[in-house]
């Protein structure tokens, strides 16, 4: 591990319309001592060939390629593969600001309590606006994601965790910030923009959406003693009741 290195690991599937320009939002930090990891996840278009001339380009940029696992085996792997202190998952459609990075070590590096910083966000593409995100609350954790893929933490955070579940479909970055908080740590927000998520017709946050009570089940599973503390049992599908139901002892919904 390499200190203060930000590994950026960018998942890779069928991005080839993107990759680019996500990486080169990357390369454009004001924050220097980066790697970009791409990880090609099994691409049938052009995105492993793009990668690779990208990785011959820049000496801070290596391509790496796996069979379709989908996103949370991808992340895995390219965080084996990387060698920095910090790490910001970046989805390869997704852009950041030229000072996310340098603001967010700075904060990590002054606040050892503090876990994960991640900013102000922007929707573009098919929508446009600001991403309203509520403050960070562990209840409210327990029952919706309020923090975006793309928060900034340290890697020994993220060893503790046992990484992405690959065993979600979907939603595997509610469930990774649940390991990395049931165990205590403060969250740093940064009240500028910092973060660009492109809404498009496949957003992974769209079909993520389809998929709640498979969801919710595996949750339910890999997280029952943090849902019993937070909400008095557990996550319902009906997510906003569930300490109410949950106290009237409630098991559908």
């Amino acid at each position: 591990m390499i200190e203060n290195v930000v590994s950026v690991i960018i998942p890779a599937h069928n991005a080839e319309e993107y990759l680019e320009e996500t990486v080169k939002s990357v390369l454009n930090s004001s924050y220097k001592n980066i790697e970009i990891i791409i990880m090609d996840d099994g691409s049938n278009d052009k995105t492993g060939e793009i990668a690779d001339s990208l990785a011959k380009k820049y000496l801070n940029i290596s391509s790496f390629h796996q069979v379709n696992k989908g996103v949370a085996a991808a992340r895995n792997e390219a965080i084996k593969q990387s060698k920095g202190k910090y790490i910001l998952p970046l989805d390869a459609d997704d852009l950041i600001s030229i000072d996310y990075i340098e603001k967010a070590v700075t904060i990590l590096e002054e606040n050892v309590d503090v876990k994960v910083v991640y900013g102000n966000a922007q929707f573009f593409g098919n929508k446009f606006g600001k991403w309203d995100l509520p403050d960070f609350d562990i209840n409210l954790l327990a029952r919706r994601n309020i923090i975006y893929v793309s928060g900034i933490y340290r890697r020994k955070d993220y060893d503790k965790t046992g990484g992405y579940s690959e065993e979600i479909a979907g939603l595997e970055d509610w469930d990774f910030w649940i390991s990395m908080f049931k165990t205590g740590g403060k969250v740093k927000y940064i009240d500028t923009e910092c973060f660009y998520y492109r809404i498009t017709q496949d957003s992974k946050r769209t079909k993520d959406s389809k998929k709640k009570k498979q969801i919710i089940d595996l949750l339910n599973m890999r997280h029952k003693d943090f849902f019993d503390k937070q909400l008095g049992g557990k996550l319902h599908y009906n997510r906003s009741w569930s300490r109410v139901l949950n106290s009237l002892n409630i098991k559908g919904f």
